[in-house]
């Protein structure tokens, strides 16, 4: 029997209808379950760490860029914003070794100031941290160079004495005769021991040395008295060929030479007596030599008539 076109039609229409409502089931049921409680609850703290995630980095990152930085915590800023905006010469003002010109400067400004605290205060009441407050810098700057206040000193009488040396171009044994040359070394020496910083050291250990008595040992061997002690015995051994006026005579008339040419003008320079104007120590160097020779030669004479 042959079916009616109007039921097969309405079967059709049917069996779609179905299908179409069993779809709207399944996607109204997958909807449920992903909007249910524990879901949405899962979505809004996923959804609330991104948020306090991305404030955070918001945070850092405006902080970073609205608190002001020095030069010493800038690269650390910077590696909380997670970039570098350092210029070309930021490296340059972050300090470093200093260059050999500045590392010699620096320590020429410590001995300058020190010598003035020294020769001022004296060396009981100059302190290291007076030092480095007039100087400039830390204490950490100071005792990377020195190891402490008898180590500085002794670089301030170095530096004393260094500078009351002729210069290199100066010739120190020059003259005709051994007169000649004997009143220039002491015309040398007594302008050297007669400058500012000479009579002030020289006051400085006068004073301390009860104290502290390795100041007097320290610049007797800081100074040139040995080596001018050697210069003169070499001349004397030149001038005065006679055995019996042998080394130890000629170092002690050596020395006696230095005190003779120094102690007298130095004492007046102090204050005991009246400071030798130029013409005076002039004619002070000229009659010391000269008593100083006929001494020396006079030594050997006697000596030969003792035998």
């Amino acid at each position: 029997m042959a079916e009616d076109p109007a039921t097969t039609h309405r079967q059709i229409i049917t069996q779609v209808l179905r299908r179409i409502t069993r779809a709207r089931r399944h996607t109204t049921h997958e909807f449920r379950a992903t909007t249910g409680p524990r879901h949405r609850t899962a979505a809004l703290r996923h959804n609330s760490t991104r948020r306090r995630a991305v404030t955070l980095r918001h945070a850092r990152v405006t902080l970073a860029s609205t608190v002001p930085t020095s030069p010493t915590n800038r690269a650390g800023s910077l590696i909380a914003v997670g970039e570098d905006r350092r210029s070309p010469t930021a490296k340059a003002r972050r300090g470093g070794r200093p260059s050999r010109t500045d590392a010699l400067r620096l320590g020429e400004r410590i001995l300058e100031v020190a010598t003035e605290l020294f020769l001022a205060e004296g060396y009981g009441t100059t302190t290291i941290e007076a030092v480095a407050a007039r100087a400039g810098i830390s204490k950490r700057t100071f005792y990377h160079r020195f190891d402490d206040k008898a180590a500085l000193f002794a670089a301030v009488v170095h530096r004393i004495i260094e500078q009351l040396r002729p210069p290199p171009g100066v010739p120190i044994v020059e003259g005709a005769t051994l007169h000649d040359v004997l009143r220039r070394i002491a015309g040398l020496i007594l302008r050297a021991a007669l400058s500012p910083r000479a009579l002030a050291l020289h006051r400085l250990v006068t004073a301390e040395s009860v104290r502290f008595p390795k100041l007097v040992r320290l610049v007797d061997t800081e100074s040139v008295t040995q080596e001018a002690k050697a210069l003169i015995a070499d001349l004397l051994a030149r001038e005065i060929q006679d055995p019996r006026f042998g080394v130890a005579a000629r170092a002690f008339a050596a020395e006696q030479f230095l005190v003779m040419v120094v102690t007298a003008p130095q004492r007046r320079a102090m204050g005991l007596g009246a400071p030798l104007a130029s013409s005076e120590l002039d004619a002070w160097t000229d009659d010391v030599v000269r008593l100083f020779l006929n001494g020396c030669r006079g030594w050997s004479a006697a000596a030969a008539r003792k035998k």
